[in-house]
């Protein structure tokens, strides 16, 4: 999972990295594994934009994870697989009775490993049981966050949460942001950390990169017409006379969006900040 940094023959390799893809074993995907994915280019039924910024792009397959690992057999590794839905890798396995599924491929998973997906499972990288099960201080990653709804926490490359307590009903779990909280024990989680650890060192390099993930240009609203922006207009940069704010109106930096009443927050014993 190393990098591999380009000869700088143009000015967009001098910068440019790319991931070796060493741990690829498989370039195609299982065919009733993936599924049509809609791309909408950031635009509702009515044609207008919702979300700004997003637009063409390469063509993608989506590829159907396992989030919840209800199959309790001997799930063996057959092919590690490249998503472009993500910036983990995901593990192709093969249960016992021939059935074949996707996963999240934890750090130093490898073709032939074997994982289990059950309470009596042992404490190992790539297994998963109930968070009331993992001894407290273990990194885990496929963390549930309700019972039987699936992985939602921790789940891109290099990720992992960490169980510091349980108690009798729920356990406390630190999530990447630093945030404390309380998960039902009932909750599944994977052990170890998610694999391509690497990936936050690539280094884009380019503009055109960008637009194949399918991201277009952000346009700063002190660039734009006050008829575009709250921000805009002004003879040469100014920067004084408000707070900075989104095109509607809302502030931008430091403005707490989360709601008060949010039933969650009572799970919360440690903010991220």
């Amino acid at each position: 999972m190393a990098l591999r940094k380009l000869k700088p023959t143009t000015p967009a390799t001098r910068y440019y990295s790319i991931s070796t893809f060493e741990e690829i074993t498989k370039t195609t995907p299982e065919k009733k594994l993936v599924a049509p994915r809609k791309r909408s280019g950031g635009r509702n039924n009515m044609g207008r934009v919702t979300s700004r910024h997003r637009g063409g792009g390469h063509k993608r397959q989506y590829r159907i994870i396992d989030f919840k690992r209800e199959n309790s057999g001997e799930a063996k590794v057959i092919a590690i697989e490249y998503d472009p839905n993500r910036t983990a890798r995901i593990a192709l396995v093969q249960y016992p009775e021939g059935e074949k599924s996707y996963m999240i491929a934890p750090d130093g998973i490898k073709v032939g490993d074997i994982m289990h997906s059950s309470n009596e499972a042992e404490i190992k990288n790539g297994n998963t049981m109930k968070l009331s099960l993992i001894p407290v201080g273990t990194f885990i990653h496929n963390v549930e966050l309700k019972p039987q709804k699936g992985a939602q926490i921790a789940r891109s490359a290099g990720a992992y949460a960490q169980l510091i307590a349980k108690d009798e009903k729920y356990c406390q779990v630190k999530l990447p942001s630093g945030e404390v909280r309380m998960i039902s024990g009932e909750c599944k989680a994977t052990i170890g950390i998610v694999g391509n650890i690497d990936h936050e060192n690539i280094s884009i390099g380019k503009a055109g990169r960008t637009r194949w993930m399918g991201k277009r240009p952000h346009v700063r609203g002190v660039a734009m017409n006050p008829v575009d922006h709250p921000m805009g207009g002004g003879e040469g940069k100014t920067s004084g006379g408000g707070h900075p704010v989104s095109p509607w109106g809302l502030p931008a930096k430091g403005y707490k969006t989360r709601k008060k009443k949010n039933v969650s927050n009572k799970y919360i014993v440690k903010k991220r900040k």
